[in-house]
């Protein structure tokens, strides 16, 4: 059984060196980028051509339309299920993404409480009231870690714990397993790191080109797509700045500093989930990343 992961900040290079596996080991790519799984969301969210991807089979890319919702279970259950039938099937799995719960969420057993209508409907309308940046603070305070792995911007997570913590009385964060509990232990984690100037550097670049590219008419598509019906699309680093400026809320100037800013800030959440996970084996821009995984497959 050979399943890797390859986690880590936005911009890091997860992409191209999950292909570079995939290719030395006959492997097939799991995306684990939230936004990844919805359709049309191309150009935002960096994902792969299929010149790109050079012949490798990639799943869990374009499975929603952007008007639906989706959440963890429902990408745990579906990860899962390609996971094993690729090893069923002898064919090496390499997990990519930079989404942190995904990817916990596709290794280890959470546990994930029901919903509470009423539970929910009042945090909604207290989120309303009191505002997204007031409401990520009472997260903050009742649970650091959550508040440090969800985006404000994200307001239906936000509002999915605070219910949770609301239903069980425990952190959201306290769902998360015991290392002992993953259910692939043979599984291979790696984390791509790089110099915080330089990754900033990079982001800027990546953000201008995007927008060089036409994501302001992606976005106009996907709102005739349905994009403002769905609370998690729409709240996508960059979409929800260029929807911002449609509503006449700021300039294309702004929308393209907000989402620079968005990002880093973004970044700087991915680093502290994954660091909390010490399964994980780091590698920096200096290292020969290829040959180091190269190397743990074959001892292991």
């Amino acid at each position: 059984m050979t399943l890797i992961v390859i986690g880590g900040a936005t911009a890091t290079g997860k992409s191209e060196l999950a292909i570079a596996v995939a290719k030395r080991i006959g492997g097939e790519i799991i995306n684990a980028d939230s936004m990844q799984l919805y359709k049309g969301m191309d150009i935002g969210t960096a994902k792969l051509s299929l010149a790109e991807r050079q012949g490798i089979s990639h799943h869990l890319l374009d499975l929603v339309d952007v008007s639906t919702d989706v959440n963890v279970a429902w990408y745990q259950e579906q990860a899962r299920s390609k996971i094993d039938e690729l090893l069923a099937r002898g064919i090496p799995a390499v997990v990519v993404g930079g989404t942190g719960f995904y990817i916990k969420a596709i290794l280890d057993d959470l546990n994930f409480p029901d919903t509470d209508p009423a539970v929910r409907e009042k945090i909604t309308l207290q989120a309303e009231k009191i505002g997204n940046d007031a409401l990520h603070q009472r997260l903050a305070i009742l649970d650091p870690a959550a508040a440090a792995a969800i985006p404000k911007e994200n307001v239906r997570r936000v509002i999915r714990a605070l219910e949770v913590i609301e239903i069980t009385g425990k952190p959201f964060t306290a769902n998360l397993p015991r290392v002992d509990s993953t259910r692939y232990p043979a599984a291979l984690q790696f984390g791509l790191s790089m110099d915080r100037e330089k990754l900033d550097v990079r982001v800027d670049a990546r953000v201008d080109q995007m927008f060089a590219l036409g994501l302001v008419d992606e976005v106009d598509t996907l709102i005739g797509q349905g994009l403002l019906e769905g609370k998690t699309a729409r709240a996508a680093l960059g979409y929800s700045q260029v929807v911002a400026m449609r509503a006449g809320e700021i300039s294309l100037e702004e929308a393209i500093s907000q989402t620079k800013l968005a990002t880093r800030q973004y970044i700087r959440r991915q680093e502290t989930w994954f660091r909390r996970d010490e399964r994980i084996t780091w590698l920096d821009e200096a290292s020969d990343r290829l040959a180091i995984i190269e190397k743990a497959i074959l001892t292991t």
